[in-house]
């Protein structure tokens, strides 16, 4: 058992974890990036430890991955005896029952009350690439709509589908064709103000898809409810169900990326749940695998049976060890009450963060809804200029002093929070006292 408690046993990188970063710069390619030089030997609950022996406070959650805990006790007793049973015949040659029970899952969590499907995959990008597929396979349309500061991934499709070209798209081009950008109802940043968001992004939204697409030529609009990547940037209260409505009226399929929001991150199952909204398609991984990588994509049932058969599948997709670990997962979210542990988090780092922002005015909003919490840094002189380099040294002497942070947003100006669901309080607590000792020492 790990303690859950910061420990700082050398500074931060040690000599060990400083060795492998040597090694790394010699073996692996420098286009994979690192946030820092801290290299992990173990990890439960919400700490990590280093190979030097400190222990971190994990406020990444491997990306949104670590929701039910690093080694949660369910997910390794499942995997473990999956792996002794057997470890991969492909679904498609040689079938089992794991992958079908995860699909049943996917359709009693996700929202709607109507028949569904669901086909599994490996990666979240490899979802939402398929999504677009299904929806063209359905409507016999081929354009597809997503939003400014959106992440889908890092497929050539995705990529296309992505907004930001640092670092994601650059030198990787040409892209996909047949997607169009449209504005995001980003109430901090609306020219006009935030009570005039919704109304005029939905009116600049339908008035670019007609004149510049054409209704009758959209298959999708694909919206993370909560932008990820982005800067988990919230849409403006109305706009999603204006989307809603739009993509009803028209038939076009409603996609909702929740790769990173899904799963009891934000407070509810999923986060187009806070719109009352409910789409056709919904893409998940990260936290569905509780550890382990797997994907999925559930929706109506005719627009998921659209595609001929034989069109969807991958070798990989819905691996036996994956599809386990997926349903402990979805068992520990359940009967610990994870989304309502989440709404708890989220309630206690609006508090702490609301009142940093009271004592540091380069913290231009809080934001994000449960456990899926960020703080936008502006220069403080009432232009909302972004501030990319107080994050970033914001985010480093957090990690100094053990609590491992994430920073996003377009304009590299975002510091996001995605703690494990099951952190224990006095960690927040902790964490958000070393993220005010990393304001001070940045500002100076």
């Amino acid at each position: 058992m790990i303690e859950q408690r910061r420990i700082l046993r050398t500074a931060l990188p040690g000599p060990k974890s400083a060795a492998l970063a040597a090694r790394r710069k010699a073996a692996v390619s420098s286009a994979v990036s690192g946030g820092n030089d801290l290299y992990v030997e173990r990890a439960e609950g919400a700490i990590l430890v280093d190979v030097d022996g400190n222990q971190m406070i994990d406020f990444g959650s491997g990306i949104g991955v670590a929701s039910v805990g690093h080694s949660a006790p369910r997910v390794v007793a499942a995997v473990t005896k999956q792996a002794t049973s057997f470890g991969h015949t492909c679904f498609m040659v040689s079938p089992y029952d794991s992958y079908v029970e995860l699909c049943e899952q996917l359709a009693k969590h996700t929202p709607g009350d109507f028949e569904k499907r669901s086909a599994l995959f490996n990666a979240g990008a490899e979802a939402v690439e398929n999504a677009v597929k299904i929806a063209r396979a359905y409507t016999g349309r081929q354009a597809v709509i997503v939003f400014d500061h959106a992440y889908h991934g890092r497929t050539n499709l995705t990529m296309a589908m992505t907004a930001k070209v640092q670092p994601y798209k650059d030198g990787f081009g040409p892209f996909a064709p047949e997607i169009y950008r449209m504005p995001m109802a980003y109430s901090y940043r609306w020219p006009t103000g935030a009570q005039n968001c919704a109304e005029e992004a939905f009116a600049g939204f339908a008035s670019l898809a007609h004149i510049q697409v054409g209704e009758n030529h959209i298959a999708a609009v694909v919206l993370e409810p909560i932008q990820g990547e982005g800067g988990f940037i919230v849409p403006a209260p109305g706009f999603v169900t204006m989307l809603r409505d739009w993509c009803t009226e028209h038939g076009v399929v409603l996609v909702a990326d929740e790769v990173q929001s899904g799963f009891c991150r934000t407070g509810k199952w999923f986060a187009i749940e806070h719109e009352d909204v409910v789409p056709d398609l919904i893409t998940t991984a990260k936290a569905l695998g509780g550890g382990l990588p797997i994907s999925a994509v559930t929706g109506r049932a005719e627009i998921m049976d659209a595609p001929v058969p034989g069109g969807l599948g991958g070798t990989f997709g819905g691996h036996p060890l994956s599809c386990v670990a997926a349903l402990a997962a979805i068992e520990t979210m359940e009967t610990e009450d994870l989304a309502g542990r989440a709404a708890q988090i989220g309630e206690l780092l609006t508090g702490r963060l609301t009142d940093l922002a009271s004592q540091f005015p380069q913290i231009g909003e809080v934001r994000g809804r449960g456990a899926m919490i960020a703080i936008e840094l502006v220069v403080p002189d009432g232009s909302k200029t972004p501030d990319a380099a107080l994050a970033k040294a914001v985010v480093a002497g957090c990690g100094r002093r053990g609590v491992l942070m994430l920073s996003c947003g377009s304009y590299g100006n975002v510091i996001r929070m995605l703690p494990p669901l099951v952190s224990e309080f006095a960690l927040l607590e902790d964490a958000m006292d070393v993220l005010a000792e990393a304001f001070a020492e940045a500002i100076g």
